[in-house]
């Protein structure tokens, strides 16, 4: 099976025995433009695709040469958008797309999957002010922190819906 990256800009990630990611056709992602690069995953929309995916995105942003903070942050805000799409989509909502773009000293992080509804992001968390989310609740935390990482990195984080879904977007500024 060839590697689960498609890029013109990095080589693709070694693939790791019996992964179950499933590369994405050459004809569904457009080559990106010049002084761009674009990476993206199909997972199988079950928890065991998150660490590999997590593992791939981590290569493919070391080999990009994005700082180490950096990377760490789109990990963890990675990892918790993709389980959230695997636990809330369901298998209603077909197999998770996680794509990555770099361009312009900005990185775009899009989690995809077929699933129509939208999360609720926890606004105005404040260091030392609690997340903005019940503390007796069941889930949010995930999301509050999400938004919270985000906002500190300067960057924005939008979901919207898709022709077949939704995506779940973070745009932040590398150095």
């Amino acid at each position: 099976m060839p590697g689960p990256v498609l890029s013109r800009s990095a080589p693709p990630p070694r693939s790791r025995g019996g992964t179950s990611i499933c590369s994405v056709p050459p004809s569904a992602v457009l080559p990106p433009p010049p002084g761009r690069r674009l990476a993206c995953w199909v997972a199988r929309g079950a928890a065991c695709e998150v660490p590999r995916v997590r593992a791939s995105l981590r290569r493919t942003l070391r080999g990009w040469g994005v700082a180490f903070p950096c990377v760490e942050m789109l990990l963890l805000v990675g990892t918790e958008l993709l389980s959230n799409a695997v636990r809330h989509a369901g298998a209603e909502g077909g197999r998770p797309r996680v794509t990555v773009v770099l361009a312009g000293g900005r990185l775009r992080l899009d989690v995809a999957d077929g699933d129509p509804r939208l999360p609720h992001f926890a606004r105005g968390a404040v260091p030392g002010a609690g997340l903005g989310v019940d503390a007796d609740a069941e889930g949010g935390r995930g999301l509050a922190i999400v938004s919270f990482l985000v906002e500190e990195a300067g960057g924005e984080l939008a979901a919207f819906r898709a022709a077949t879904g939704k995506v779940v977007r973070v745009h932040v500024p590398i150095a």
